[in-house]
């Protein structure tokens, strides 16, 4: 019982610790009513709540697995009771800073669930429950939302205050439902980051989620107060079209796990860039309200699926150093969110508009989707190498002119030619004198005329021995039907036919 009750449970922590994550960006305007900060201060306090909680993901995930989510959820919810409080009796930007700077726990504990959760469930369905999981980022959308309207009933400070009974709850219903027999995995944490940091797989889901979960923080709390001085919208208006933007990269979350379980995850990455790259131009020409959120909608949807896409990818590259990888690229996509609010709010100062950082957005989303691209096609080649390697048949790839471009070891092994002596040479360098002319004639008309040929062929060894072999030759065609390589695939079976004539005799 207390395992099926894990996914829900982690869920609601992450609900409750995004809800505290945000809180300042979802009050700024209501702050700035009480504390005097300057303009190009205003950026920060939105910012640096994402500092700890990237950083703190690394650590966060690690300990996840040798201590189990049970201990680190309740430990993190106790530490998020101060700083919330503090922030509720802010009275300067400095207080603001130092109480935004703690909060950021909230947002670490992202790197638990995602440690912790495929414990308890079958590969086929990691995408997905990952998914479920990351749909706690409506935490997000529902401070968003509940804030700015009870910070006007009740003022800016009470609602702050009322996080902190909602923490010490979920410390308590931890505390009795959170699973204290979960499997622990302890392994040292710099021997786990060794083991992967030069992994390039590792890099590129970490620029992958920098965009993807990076563009949902930084649009977070980025909106509510951008769309107050930009716009002219009213505070609670602003509130509740950043937490429609957030409930749709939330919601679609689990449907990018889902997708993933069941489609191969590159090419719907693909998608998911080309979405970034074509909505970030649009927001790039300043446009109207309307076709502004357009765009932030494109962006929500393309962050939703791509932030469950990415962490069906992890487990599926990083099996044993899961929990360090995933608050890596936890980390990352955290940081993410914290360079483009004041990357935006530098610009603009400088050239009085966001044209430019909307802009390079479109490029870091262009140059994702050609990595993307780039590992599909990798894989691809990968997966293709390995089964030359690891076939016990021999295969042998000529170019359309009959020159031998790759062999496997399996050809070695039964011709004794090195690749070294292949590659270059016509397969007739293998050829025993036995076949006809007619024989090699009908073989290729076979191979023009049905795109293969199949049977029996006599052929030499390089100590000149013969052996008899069982050859399959295809023709490779381009998407216009060219023929551009022939492949060759064959087995030794000299012996097979010496025992069956044997057999024969007696």
């Amino acid at each position: 019982m207390i395992k099926k009750i894990q996914l829900p449970l982690q869920t609601m922590n992450l609900i409750v610790g995004f809800m505290v994550w945000v809180i300042l960006s979802s009050l700024l305007s209501f702050i700035l009513e009480d504390i005097d900060i300057a303009p190009q201060q205003v950026a920060w306090v939105t910012a640096i709540p994402v500092i700890l909680g990237s950083v703190l993901r690394i650590p966060i995930g690690y300990y996840t697995n040798s201590l189990g989510a049970r201990k680190i959820f309740i430990i993190s919810f106790f530490l998020l009771i101060p700083p919330v409080y503090y922030i509720s009796i802010a009275d300067s930007f400095l207080d603001l800073v130092i109480g935004g700077l703690f909060i950021g726990i909230g947002g670490a504990i992202f790197s638990v669930g995602v440690t912790s959760l495929p414990k308890y469930y079958s590969k086929d369905r990691h995408g997905f429950v990952n998914g479920i999981y990351g749909a706690g980022n409506i935490g997000t959308a529902i401070t968003a939302f509940s804030a700015p309207v009870l910070a006007a009933k009740f003022g800016w400070q009470t609602t702050v205050q009322m996080l902190m009974v909602l923490l010490a709850i979920f410390i308590v219903a931890n505390f009795l439902l959170g699973d204290k027999q979960e499997v622990k995995v302890k392994t040292p944490l710099m021997k786990q980051i060794k083991s992967v940091y030069k992994n390039e797989k590792l890099w590129l889901f970490c620029l992958l989620y920098f965009i993807t979960f990076g563009s949902f923080v930084a649009f977070t709390v980025y909106l509510p107060n951008f769309l107050v001085s930009h716009f002219g919208l009213e505070k609670v208006d602003a509130g509740m079209r950043t937490a429609g933007f957030i409930a749709v990269a939330t919601f679609l979350r689990p449907v990018g796990g889902w997708l993933a379980d069941r489609f191969h995850s590159l090419i719907l990455l693909m998608y998911v860039f080309a979405g970034f790259t074509l909505s970030a131009i649009l927001l790039s020409f300043a446009p109207s309200i309307n076709l502004y959120a357009v765009g932030c909608l494109t962006i929500a949807i393309c962050a939703g699926i791509g932030n469950g896409v990415i962490f069906k990818l992890v487990p599926m590259y990083f099996q044993q150093q899961a929990g360090i990888v995933n608050g890596i690229v936890a980390a990352m996509g955290g940081l993410g969110g914290f360079f483009p609010p004041l990357i935006l709010t530098t610009l603009y100062e400088i050239t009085g508009h966001y044209a430019i950082g909307f802009m390079a957005l479109a490029q870091f989303a262009l140059v994702s989707l050609v990595l993307v691209i780039w590992m599909y096609y990798q894989d691809k080649l990968s997966l293709s190498k390995q089964v030359m390697e690891t076939t016990p048949l021999g295969m042998m790839v000529t170019n359309k002119n009959g020159k031998i471009i790759t062999i496997n070891p399996a050809f070695t092994e039964v011709t004794g030619y090195s690749i070294e002596e292949t590659i270059g040479n016509n397969p007739n360098m293998l050829s025993s004198g036995k076949q006809s002319k007619t024989f090699y004639d009908k073989m290729w008309s076979d191979i023009q005329g049905k795109g293969f040929w199949q049977g029996e062929i006599w052929n030499k060894r390089k100590d000149g021995r013969e052996y008899l072999e069982w050859l399959t030759i295809n023709a490779i065609k381009d998407d216009a039907g060219e023929v551009i390589q022939y492949a060759g695939v064959f087995s030794d079976i000299t012996d097979s036919r010496v025992k069956s004539s044997s057999v024969t005799t007696n």
